[in-house]
């Protein structure tokens, strides 16, 4: 269990470190020579030459998410501008001279300096599609369908422009049977730009009507007949579609002038079952690819609700809370008003501050380690000043800089606690033990007090309020602990932060 968990987290963090690392192997797989006994060693010293000449690439994949967060943005594009474009312009610019006697190994180096620059920018653009595509008005239209409209004209594009070059050529032009090969001349496209758009139009159309049964199936044949009137009436439906609409279709597909130019792509009979056969492994094939569409949908469906439901139980919790923090302040500022005490000024701007934080900053999913701990210290402070008896209080505190940050007004919950049901009913000393430890990945705090038992074992909501509302923050990433043994009360939190 921790061993996959460790992969996992790694994965998590380290996923672009992977993605280099992964584009570097299929270099090295991609130049091996074809030395028979002597893959492993021509991999494992390619992969090593790219490794090295790709070493200041990798260690600022490796902390690019530490320095993000400890740099300042002019910082860190600086650091970015050094490692990348400087560094590898500079390595493609000087390698080929240097390795002027090794020209396999200069040309290795280049290219896997020219696929880091492709693949960071492609990271780059991923990163700003993520931050802006509930801005982006395409972003947030494009499915599945249109993804795969779009795919089908790309394809069709470079097919088109294989055609033009292909023309003519007698290694692939014989016998007036047109082969496609991989020729990409864009001069003779421009020259020959009526042939290229005839090609394009005709692939296009030839592509469409494979693409016209994946939109059957995802339209109709799957939300319309297999979820509601099952499988058995699926394949007869898919069956009736195909049977009705093949025949149609491929006699449209026989009079386009590539069918004849490329070798009878397609049977001249157009009943032919071979045709047939095409339009059903379309649709059976495109069955899981749908489905499943449809299944995400649902599911985002559900836990778009389930999140809507969580939200508005938590903005319950809220309310619940807020009223308790402030009849229990209001309450210790006007047991000090009746004494008159000069502490009152300070005890009402403490009192304002705790206000402020509980109003404004408990809307806000996170909250600074620091803001929380700021707002624990003045409320002890304002404890204390009301109580009689002053209670040892000791708070021990170990916050990493880079410390993440966490649902406000947790911690508070078992320092009140403390205070309510064990500080202030105490007719002996009392005393309270904190423990705060916040890192990037975790935190764990333990609040420790003395306790006098009375007749009623209930703490109130604010615990229950507590476990309810971690469920829903942090389901299977907390551990809430209460223990009340020998006039000890111990509540011990940790929350895993990644």
């Amino acid at each position: 269990m921790n061993l996959w968990y460790r992969i996992r987290e790694t994965m998590a963090t380290q996923f672009e470190t992977i993605l280099y690392i992964g584009a570097y192997c299929w270099m090295a797989i991609l130049n091996l020579p074809l030395a028979k006994g002597m893959y492993w060693h021509y991999f494992g010293t390619q992969l090593l030459q790219e490794m090295l000449a790709m070493a200041p690439v990798l260690y600022f994949s490796l902390n690019r998410a530490r320095w993000k967060q400890r740099l300042t943005p002019k910082k860190y594009r600086l650091c970015w501008i050094i490692f990348f474009p400087v560094y590898l312009s500079l390595l493609m610019a000087i390698v080929p001279f240097l390795l002027r006697d090794h020209n396999q190994i200069a040309q290795l180096i280049v290219q896997a300096a020219l696929f880091s620059i492709i693949l960071e920018l492609a990271l780059s653009l991923n990163t700003y599609l993520m931050q802006r595509k509930t801005k982006l008005r395409w972003y947030r239209t494009l499915s599945l369908e249109k993804a795969l409209l779009l795919s089908i004209a790309c394809i069709s594009v470079i097919l088109a422009v294989m055609a033009v070059n292909s023309e003519g050529n007698p290694e692939y032009d014989k016998h007036g049977i047109l082969l496609l090969g991989f020729e990409f001349n864009l001069l003779k496209v421009f020259t020959h730009f009526g042939t290229f758009f005839s090609f394009l139009l005709q692939l296009f159309f030839m592509y469409c009507c494979g693409y016209f049964y994946f939109l059957l199936n995802n339209r109709i044949l799957v939300p319309k007949v297999l979820k509601t009137k099952g499988t058995v009436m699926y394949v007869l439906a898919a069956f009736a579609v195909v049977g009705i609409s093949y025949p149609l279709i491929t006699q449209l597909l026989n009079w386009l002038p590539i069918n004849q130019r490329f070798g009878y792509i397609f049977p001249p009979n157009p009943f032919q079952l071979e045709n047939a056969s095409g339009a059903l492994a379309i649709l059976f094939i495109s069955l899981p690819i749908v489905m499943a569409i449809h299944w995400n949908k649902q599911s985002t469906r559900i836990t778009t609700l389930e999140k809507e439901k969580a939200e508005t139980e938590l903005d319950l919790l809220k309310q619940q809370l807020n009223p308790h923090f402030f009849f229990n302040t209001l309450n210790n500022l006007y047991a000090l008003s009746l004494t008159g005490s000069s502490q009152t000024p300070e005890s009402i701007l403490r009192l304002s501050d705790l206000m402020r934080y509980v109003i404004y900053k408990a809307k806000d999913p996170l909250v600074p380690v620091q803001s929380e701990l700021t707002y624990i210290e003045d409320y002890i402070q304002l404890q204390q000043i009301r109580l009689k008896r002053k209670p040892d209080i000791r708070f021990e505190q170990h916050i990493e800089p880079d410390a993440a940050s966490i649902a406000p007004l947790l911690l508070i919950v078992l320092v009140e606690n403390a205070f309510k049901h064990g500080i202030e009913p105490a007719e002996d000393a009392a005393w309270l033990e904190m423990k705060l430890t916040a890192t990037a990945s975790r935190l764990h705090f333990t609040c420790s007090n003395s306790f006098e038992e009375a007749g009623e074992s209930s703490h109130g909501i604010g615990l229950e309020n507590l476990r309810r509302r971690l469920q829903l923050l942090y389901p299977e990433k907390h551990k809430l602990s209460i223990q009340n043994n020998d006039h000890i009360f111990k509540a011990e939190l940790e929350l895993q932060l990644i």
